[in-house]
């Protein structure tokens, strides 16, 4: 877990690697992070699979037509958390630079469970209307840094 513990204080994104939609929300962010605060790797790595064991959470949660984002934070430290739904992409968007903490902050105003129930809508249709995809994409070689 050696890259895990490298990231420092970053954020850990863990995405769905074949979904359509989830790389295309990799590539957005990944033009926004001007300040490097964003770490990615695709759920289905078999570096995140202790990490989800830790909270107890199946490494499945990130796949499929239910699947979810996961963000984690502080990373072995004892204030290590795992973030999924709503709250995983409020919290990408308060680490990316301005005006994305403001969107973040207004959005936080509606109720998580409105705010996930949208966030589950998209993610039944996710498949359906940005297509899966065959594999994981490569990045670049300016990107390499940023994934695990």
């Amino acid at each position: 877990m050696s890259d895990l513990e490298n990231i420092g204080d970053r954020l850990l994104v863990i995405y769905d690697g074949v979904c359509g939609f989830c790389n295309w929300s990799v590539r957005w962010c990944l033009t926004r992070d001007r300040n490097d605060r964003l770490r990615f790797v695709a759920s289905d790595s078999p570096k995140v699979a202790r990490l989800l064991a830790r909270h107890s959470l199946d490494p499945a949660i990130a796949t499929g037509s239910s699947g979810t984002l996961l963000v984690a934070q502080s990373l072995d430290c004892p204030a290590e958390r795992v973030l999924i739904r709503s709250d995983a992409v409020l919290t990408i968007l308060q680490q990316l630079p301005s005006p994305w903490p403001g969107f973040a902050a207004i959005l936080r105003i509606i109720p998580r469970s409105l705010r996930d129930l949208g966030y589950r809508l998209v993610a039944r249709f996710r498949y359906r209307i940005w297509g899966r995809l065959d594999a994981c994409p490569i990045p670049t070689v300016e990107e390499r840094a940023r994934f695990l």
